[in-house]
């Protein structure tokens, strides 16, 4: 069945605009998306990762290996044929050990030939992709911690039974949930890159709209995907051209200057929220095609790269994104 169109999601901007930013700078390191059920999370992250071109690896290598990186990864990666295949979307099931995340000891293998072979997991499935976790917020602890390590460091480390074993595994955190059923340790949320809100669309035209858009997907699913073609290109060059400029955006000292500054208004933890803050302001930038980031890239990135990072405040029970916008008005007019 054909994928329903990333251009064809109705409203939710922000969600889309951080998962642009995600693929644009996978560095951003992840992104958190909280809301109501059936608003469409699912559907976007994996709307992107159809979108997006098939990638170029090593023909038969378990780890997505790129050509140039050959015989880098724990198979010998002896074929010297390139391949293309989509981009990785990996989902990750609540119920999942460790050993399915990071990879294990190959027991079949071990058990019948007596050789000590690696068998990779999700987290290799995932590399160069993303790799979603749907109610992120119901995962045990450590595997978020291990999780956030792994995206952050871009390498996967396994030792035991007598194995170590190193493979890259650089992919897009997407991780989803309701707050109704329980909220993530903010010392773990704190570490994903963007956070964004999501809510059920209160406009009763956009209702009725996304109605009719299921419809005629789940009718000709071909035709629909045929209609939104054109959209859909143009995010994908929207895409490209912000990747060809990360590279070279320019971030002035005014606008980090302005960075830190509304940083230290809301009070947010260390110093990750500006670090992430010029990343997804530069990311931004790149993807609207502007010669350097400016105040207003800053600006409109400003909640979801700070919402999840501020301290709880018993004086002032405002959200946290209402905060965010106050001090913005306050700070900047």
């Amino acid at each position: 069945m054909a994928r329903f169109p990333f251009s064809a999601i109705v409203g939710q901007d922000e969600m889309k605009t951080a998962l642009l930013i995600a693929a644009v700078e996978p560095a951003i390191g992840g992104v958190m998306v909280f809301g109501d059920r059936g608003t469409g999370k699912s559907t976007a992250a994996r709307a992107l990762a159809a979108l997006l071109p098939p990638i170029t690896v090593v023909e038969g290598c378990r780890f997505g290996c790129e050509p140039d990186q050959r015989g880098t990864c724990p198979d010998p990666c002896t074929s010297g044929r390139k391949a293309k295949q989509a981009v990785p979307f990996v989902d990750l099931p609540l119920g999942a050990t460790e050993d399915r995340v990071i990879g294990a000891l190959d027991l079949e293998r071990a058990l019948r030939a007596g050789e000590k072979s690696f068998e990779p997991g999700l987290l290799a499935r995932a590399h160069r992709g993303f790799l979603y976790v749907d109610e992120i917020n119901l995962l045990e602890d450590h595997l978020v911690d291990l999780l956030l390590d792994v995206a952050a460091s871009g390498e996967n480390l396994v030792e035991r039974e007598g194995l170590s074993v190193r493979h890259r595994a650089r992919f897009v955190l997407i991780g989803s949930g309701n707050p109704e059923e329980g909220e993530l340790r903010p010392q773990l949320l704190d570490r994903f890159g963007l956070s964004v809100e999501v809510r059920t669309p209160e406009s009763i035209p956009d209702r009725v709209e996304i109605m009719r858009r299921c419809s005629a997907q789940e009718r000709d699913p071909e035709g629909f995907a045929g209609q939104w073609d054109a959209a859909e290109q143009k995010v994908l060059r929207q895409i490209a051209r912000g990747q060809k400029k990360l590279p070279d955006m320019d971030v002035p000292d005014d606008v980090l200057h302005d960075a830190a500054e509304l940083c230290a208004a809301v009070r947010a933890d260390g110093l990750r929220g500006e670090l992430t803050l010029m990343r997804a302001a530069r990311a931004l930038a790149a993807l609207k095609g502007a010669k350097a980031v400016r105040r207003e890239h800053l600006l409109e990135v400003a909640p979801m790269a700070l919402r999840h990072r501020l301290r709880r405040d018993v004086l002032d029970e405002t959200g946290s994104t209402a905060r965010i916008e106050r001090a913005m008005e306050e700070l900047f007019e």
